[in-house]
């Protein structure tokens, strides 16, 4: 028996959540007091004209997010409301959409609840994720609204000041995101449990939907986020070229506003929501694989919920990290923000070491068996601590590796920047710790292993999102210095690149954890005990799968052309002051979700087509194909379109000795760059971060519609 009873259990989770939601509220309450306490530092700064500009800064972009936010409102709220009811119709035709409880398929001595059960609440959980996924959008906007344009403020005090506001920012989005998400799921087992009582394995397929929904309002708005991005990134270099007198960065010109806006739902709010996402979906699978083995059969609910006091010690030590930052760590230079961010990693990774051993001592009894695709498999409490620290772990080894590939002191990006194009197609990251994640992983505790090393991944979430955060609102801020005139700090900027470039390739390699955990929980609840590749059916879906990544890519990548037209064309049909911020936000943000409809029903459609036609064999080589393809190219746009950008920035600032020697002004190469980060720009913000919603929304949308594809599946196979 574990240490910790149940009853303490259901205590802990909803008092660490409690405690991160009041911890982010009591950050913002610092800046909205140090805002009033700022008003007389401006004035004795002479800075009260820099103020006025800060708060029609802010007013502006407020415009362009509300415009964004509705927007994503309008589109995704239909499709919230028509796949609910999609799933509810699915899933309750399993049983005839029968009222009577049925025997259950694990055990048929007990009798289960029925299928119309799980039809309504997955429907609910469904909408409830996709729900929190949009709240988590609208945060992150909110308070890099409020943060970009006091970070640029603080830089005319400092370095040190600039950084902390910048971080701090980012604490607030993740401890909420964590806690929120946390909180919700808990308050959602809860209220289920009330109706299923000891049916356990149909409680959690039903909250397998919350991931769902989660999964599907972030591939929408992370995907429509980076096409909005780039769109106004472009639509501001076409005015610029087209224009005579055009000034760039000037704030009075509402396409300078959307380009703010851009990096803020493409950057910040894209990035919780893809997060937020991946934190839902790796505890859904983990909830669904453990209900069918030990904990689910004995009703251990503290076993059971092993992967919520792993999160919810996440966020504990979380916060003893980001109270070391703002305690102990004083930046003086610029040279030291990136060794402080690495500190920030290091220490919440090592102190969630010991937190997970703990954890697992208390919550896990000595010995279970976890679901070994038809049998049990018996696992120590010491094993499955060591899959956590495995996923725990690999987070900080891939920053490590990404950082060799976008650090401008290491001979790679010298070589990168010596063959810019060339040598850029070539800038492959193996990722091989992912790989060797779920060998392990799978080795020690088959698919629950899997899926608990995704949520020691996800763990330091919190500061994680910190630290990716500070990117996006340091470039932002430095935007907002220069048009008024500002010396920005482009050190400043330039220690930012490194963080943004590790958390695409944390997002990436995390996400194929939860997605083979994911696949794993589909197999189970499919009863499918191998996956046989020599199978036509399975072969002709690893055929089939690599492809979907790739049309998904070409389609987001091919909108952001039309919507930049789209911006401009509103632009030089008006007079260039005259047009009214509200219309321009409305038109401009309207294109890159018309231009998401085509990417998010090959998204949405392929699972269920595939399943309902095909089968599930079938289905399982497209979920394989597609996994094992995306992690890859993922992996490849992001780091190349990082470097690529690294390397213009390398090469045009004269970072060192080597740049100096190599590079001079008149060098052909400085072209060349330039032409290497316009193509690095959609590979890394359009279309490299949505890839890994999309395999975690199959694999996810796979799961939650296998009763439906065991039932009536393969359509096809039995007509003919």
């Amino acid at each position: 028996m574990a240490l910790l009873s149940a009853l303490a259990t259901e205590i802990v989770i909803p008092v660490c959540a409690v405690v991160g939601i009041a911890y982010s509220y009591s950050l913002m309450q610092w800046f909205l007091e140090s805002r009033n306490s700022d008003k007389l530092d401006h004035e004795e700064q002479g800075l009260t004209s820099h103020k006025a500009f800060y708060d029609q800064t802010k007013r502006d972009a407020s415009k362009g997010l509300k415009a964004f936010l509705f927007t994503e409102c309008r589109y995704g709220g239909v499709f919230m409301v028509a796949f609910a009811i999609l799933i509810f119709l699915c899933l309750g035709s399993v049983e005839s959409f029968s009222t009577q409880s049925q025997p259950c398929r694990l055990d048929p001595s007990n009798m289960c609840k029925p299928a119309l059960a799980t039809a309504v609440f997955s429907a609910v959980s469904f909408l409830l994720g996709a729900f929190i996924s949009v709240l988590s959008g609208f945060l992150g906007m909110q308070i890099a609204l409020y943060v970009n344009a006091r970070t640029a403020l603080e830089e005319k005090k400092g370095v040190g000041k600039a950084f902390f506001s910048a971080f701090r920012s980012g604490a607030v989005m993740g401890f909420l995101l964590a806690a929120n998400g946390l909180l919700m799921l808990y308050i959602a087992i809860n209220l289920f449990n009330l109706y299923y009582g000891n049916d356990w394995e149909g409680l959690y397929e039903a909250i397998a939907g919350y991931g769902l929904g989660g999964s599907s309002m972030a591939l929408f708005g992370r995907a429509a986020g980076g096409i909005y991005a780039k769109a106004a990134d472009v639509c501001g270099h076409l005015i610029k070229e087209t224009s005579q007198g055009y000034p760039a960065d000037d704030r009075q010109y509402t396409a300078v506003i959307s380009y703010y806006v851009g990096d803020i739902v493409g950057d910040i709010a894209g990035t919780g929501t893809d997060l937020f996402g991946s934190y839902a979906e790796s505890s859904c699978a983990a909830l669904v694989v453990a209900s069918i083995s030990s904990f689910g059969d004995s009703h251990n609910f503290t076993a059971m919920c092993y992967p919520l006091l792993i999160s919810s010690m996440g966020i504990l030590v979380c916060l003893m990290t980001t109270l070391f930052m703002a305690d102990f760590s004083k930046i003086k230079e610029v040279k030291e923000i990136k060794p402080a961010l690495r500190k920030q990693l290091i220490i919440s990774t090592i102190l969630m070491t010991f937190g997970i051993v703990i954890v697992s001592w208390i919550a896990l009894p000595s010995s279970f068996t976890v679901y070994n695709f038809g049998s049990q498999k018996v696992v120590k409490n010491w094993q499955l601590c060591f899959c956590v620290g495995v996923g725990l772990w690999a987070g900080p080894i891939i920053g490590f590796v990404t950082k060799l590939r976008s650090n401008d002191e290491i001979s790679l990006l010298q070589d990168f920047a010596a063959d810019n194009v060339g040598f850029g197609l070539a800038f492959v990251n193996i990722p091989t710790f992912a790989a060797i994640s779920i060998l392990l992983s799978y080795s020690i505790a088959s698919v629950y292993g899997i899926a608990v090393a995704a949520v020691g991944m996800q763990s330091t979430f919190a500061t994680r999102l910190a630290i990716d955060a500070y990117s996006p609102i340091s470039h932002n801020a430095k935007r907002i210095a220069r048009a008024v005139d500002w010396r920005a700090h482009d050190d400043l900027l330039s220690s930012s690149n490194t963080p943004a470039a590790i958390g695409k390739g944390f997002a990436i390699e995390s996400a194929s954890l939860v997605s083979i955990a994911l696949f794993g929980a589909f197999a189970s609840r499919a009863s499918i005990s191998l996956v046989d590749v020599l199978t036509p059916k399975v072969f002709m879906g690893l055929i089939v799968g690599p492809m979907l990544p790739k049309w998904f890519s070409a389609m987001t990548m091919k909108r952001v052309g039309p919507a930049a037209l789209e911006m401009a064309n509103v632009f030089f049909r008006r007079s260039v002051l005259t047009i009214e911020k509200h219309k321009w936000f409305k038109i401009s943000t309207d294109a890159p979700f018309r231009g998401m409809i085509r990417p998010g029903a090959l998204a949405m459609l392929t699972p269920l087509i595939v399943g309902t036609f095909f089968g599930v064999e079938m289905l399982s080589g497209v979920l394989a194909g597609s996994i094992g393809y995306v992690v890859r190219i993922a992996i490849s746009a992001s780091d190349t379109g990082g470097a690529w950008e690294k390397a213009k920035k390398y090469i045009r600032a004269g970072a060192s000795e080597y740049a100096k020697t190599h590079y001079p002004k008149e060098s052909m190469i400085r072209e060349a760059v330039d032409k290497g980060d316009t193509i690095g720009d959609p590979l890394k913000d359009t279309s490299g971060p949505p890839l890994n919603i999309l395999i975690q929304l199959m694999a996810v949308e796979s799961l939650v519609f296998a009763p439906f594809f065991t039932t009536h599946g393969g359509l096809l196979f039995k007509i003919f």
